[in-house]
């Protein structure tokens, strides 16, 4: 299954500068693996030591918030997208 994966700027310049990228998988764990393989400097942005993903990084599949869709468990398929968004702090 092909699906996109969308980074913000911030993590784009650890997958050479690409915003989009297209990787396959049946879920968002196989996903974040090929992309982790890929670029393993984008590996420790996206999970955690455990390979589960980080409390203050949300991730969507398509407009909805994985941890209610199972988290990495979660089943994609052919055209989905997956947009990650860092947490921004500040005053």
């Amino acid at each position: 299954m092909s699906v996109t994966l969308q980074l913000p700027n911030v993590l784009a310049r650890l997958a050479g500068g690409q915003p989009r990228l297209s990787v396959d998988g049946a879920t968002l764990g196989e996903v974040i693996d090929q992309v982790s393989g890929r670029f393993p400097e984008l590996a420790p942005r996206l999970r955690d030591e455990k390979g589960e993903p980080y409390p203050f990084v949300t991730i969507y599949l398509n407009d909805d918030d994985i941890r209610f869709q199972g988290g990495f468990g979660a089943a994609v398929k052919d055209g989905d997208v997956v947009t990650v968004v860092p947490a921004v702090a500040g005053g």
